[in-house]
């Protein structure tokens, strides 16, 4: 499963066919951001104050009553979308706008999900961001990878682009993040299968920003490969088969993924430099998925990327610069989108 529905979905497949998988109570658990909190808080994790808010309450008492930083986000989107970072009264009411818009669009009341009508409000937790895949098996749970995520990500938006792995963290901060993980994985109730893991750092400790049900998103799996060249796709399916992935490893000293991400918002028309990006060393796949004619939205509203680049080589260092250095030699033409007119 490559999404948060589509991973309930799995659990109820799973479960009503007796296949080994995440429970299907998990799985919700870990699609709903209010209530991965709740058990979050539940078990002891370190959790920022945090509530939820009809989108069709009059909000602006709550705006004044609300601590700053905040950070408001819908409770069941994915890849950042609709997730604002306020630092006052008036930016939290637009932020709370822009966000119920996205909420009552048609794309996302098809799926009609009872968390679509709440937006959630929490502390800002400033740190460093990381991202983590794992694999559980009868309730153990084993590092795949542990991404560092160079970019800051302090708002208003929190668009990811580079991940690289292996973490450059201290050794005693890695195994804080893959305890806690542990943790937050058996206070959700994920039991067999892979978990998607995102966190932040800070002189705190480590606070769980949330886990999925899930392998990491879009195509970015492909930044990864095991024992023997295996992939991500193929260690997950092995494992879904009872194959014992316990001493599979990363096969490579460090690799990466770009998300390539939306500068503005527009119609693709094409992109430039494919070939010299290809050429960096270190870089082994340039992927444009956006197709010409695509209208592209950016952060908040889009939820989808330009495209990936992936890299390998001997340090995290020597990955991020062929990222960034191929990610400068693509020059993207994006046109303007003609408004629609209704006769």
């Amino acid at each position: 499963a490559l999404g948060d529905a589509q991973a309930v979905l799995a659990s109820e497949l799973a479960e009503r066919i007796g296949v080994p998988f995440h429970s299907v109570a998990g799985a919700r658990a870990a699609q709903n951001k209010h209530r991965m909190r709740r058990l979050f808080e539940r078990a002891g994790l370190a959790v920022p104050a945090f509530r939820r808010v009809p989108i069709s309450e009059d909000v602006r008492r709550t705006a004044l009553e609300t601590r700053y930083p905040c950070v408001l986000k819908p409770l069941g989107l994915s890849a950042s979308r609709g997730v604002i970072r306020a630092d006052g009264p008036e930016q939290f009411l637009a932020a709370f706008r822009r966000i119920r818009r996205i909420l009552e669009s048609a794309q996302i009341r098809r799926w009609r999900g009872e968390q679509h009508q709440y937006i959630q409000i929490e502390d800002y937790i400033p740190g460093r961001e990381f991202a983590l895949e794992g694999i559980v098996t009868g309730g153990r749970f084993k590092l795949l990878a542990l991404f560092d995520k160079p970019e800051p990500l302090e708002g208003p938006y929190f668009e990811e682009t580079i991940y690289v792995t292996p973490s450059r963290e201290a050794a005693p901060t890695v195994e804080a993040i893959v305890r806690t993980t542990e943790r937050a994985v058996r206070a959700l109730g994920l039991g067999h299968g892979p978990v998607h893991a995102e966190m932040r750092v800070n002189p705190a400790g480590v606070w769980m920003l949330e886990v999925a049900a899930r392998p990491i998103g879009g195509l970015c799996g492909k930044a990864l490969r095991f024992t023997g060249g295996m992939s991500l796709e193929e260690l997950i399916l092995r494992h879904a088969l009872g194959e014992d992935v316990s001493a599979l490893e990363r096969a490579d000293a460090a690799s990466g993924v770009m998300m390539i991400p939306i500068p503005k918002a527009g119609v693709y028309q094409s992109v430039k430099g494919t070939e010299e990006a290809a050429r960096v060393k270190g870089i082994f796949g340039v992927e444009i998925t956006a197709k010409q004619g695509q209208r592209l939205e950016p952060l908040p509203e889009g939820h989808s990327y330009l495209g990936f680049l992936f890299a390998r080589g001997q340090t995290p260092a020597q990955v991020e610069e062929a990222l960034r250095r191929a990610h400068a030699a693509l020059a993207f033409e994006i046109t303007a989108a003609l408004p629609v007119v209704h006769l």
